[in-house]
């Protein structure tokens, strides 16, 4: 359900960057197709954007943290004519740069260009972002695991064993349902969020292009690991639209992988349990 201040975020971005000159096109979560920016001033822009303008809008009436995210890649079509949708379509290795902005207690911009992570917070009283988290790294480890724990019916049985081993290793469960905000918490404190396929979403709910790929940049380029259900890493996955959607776990890299581990233990155990019914039904 699209909110007002949904709309009101996706306008003032797409007015910034129209005027800024250095973007050549943008895509929003919130649009259904992308927009080509003609030239400012002749500038020969270089650059498309995609963002989430408004990540957890559904939280904004209990005024729990909200955000923005944005990646930022180069244009692959000629300077001289309208971006093409190809421009967009770029795996998230292409990324040149990608951030986001999480308003909560205070504001605060996450950075990459590829060269390590820092962090920026807003200081009103100068209307200027300060460099406060200088080259952040996440744990390899961390004491939070991050899902939403009330489709854990719904979920495969991979996740649902990497859940009961989070719960039996006491791990707290800390779901905000903005994925700013949970991936904030993760990258500063260690852990893993996870949005998994469920029978309603087998496919994955989170968008590739406005949130998988730019927080995956991040999370990487602070230590961390980012893939999907198949275990694929989400930087290396070719978009197949505007708005392809993916499952995602990212996270601190050891957590990262000892998930993997459990969901390589349940595809070998579905493998062999369907070659016994085979054989079963056969005798």
């Amino acid at each position: 359900e699209v909110q007002k201040l949904d709309i009101y975020a996706n306008d003032k971005l797409t007015a910034s960057l129209k005027g800024s000159g250095e973007c050549a096109g943008i895509a929003s979560e919130e649009e259904e197709h992308f927009v080509s920016i003609p030239p400012v001033e002749n500038k020969q822009a270089k650059y498309v954007v995609v963002f989430d303008p408004l990540d957890g809008s559904s939280n904004i009436d209990v005024d729990s943290p909200v955000g923005t995210i944005f990646g930022i890649y180069l244009r692959q079509s000629s300077h001289d004519g309208d971006v093409l949708l190809s421009d967009f379509l770029q795996v998230g290795d292409k990324l040149a740069a990608a951030g986001y902005i999480i308003y909560g207690s205070s504001t605060i911009l996450v950075y990459t260009t590829g060269h390590g992570v820092n962090g920026f917070t807003l200081d009103p009283s100068i209307g200027e972002f300060c460099l406060s988290h200088y080259q952040i790294k996440i744990p390899d480890i961390g004491p939070y695991y991050s899902i939403n724990q009330g489709y854990y019916h719904s979920f495969p049985q991979d996740v649902k064993a990497y859940i009961d081993a989070c719960s039996h290793a006491n791990l707290k469960l800390r779901y905000i349902g903005t994925m700013v905000a949970d991936v904030h918490r993760t990258l500063l404190k260690g852990g893993i969020f996870m949005y998994p396929a469920t029978e309603s979403s087998p496919e994955g709910k989170l968008r590739l292009l406005y949130e998988c790929n730019p927080m995956s940049f991040i999370i990487e380029q602070a230590g961390g690991l980012s893939i999907n259900s198949s275990l694929q890493r989400i930087m290396e996955v070719e978009p197949a639209s505007l708005h392809h959607r993916s499952t995602i776990f990212i996270g601190s890299k050891d957590m990262i992988l000892d998930f993997m581990a459990h969901a390589r233990a349940g595809k070998a155990a579905d493998i062999v349990r369907e070659q016994v019914i085979q054989i079963t039904n056969k005798e």
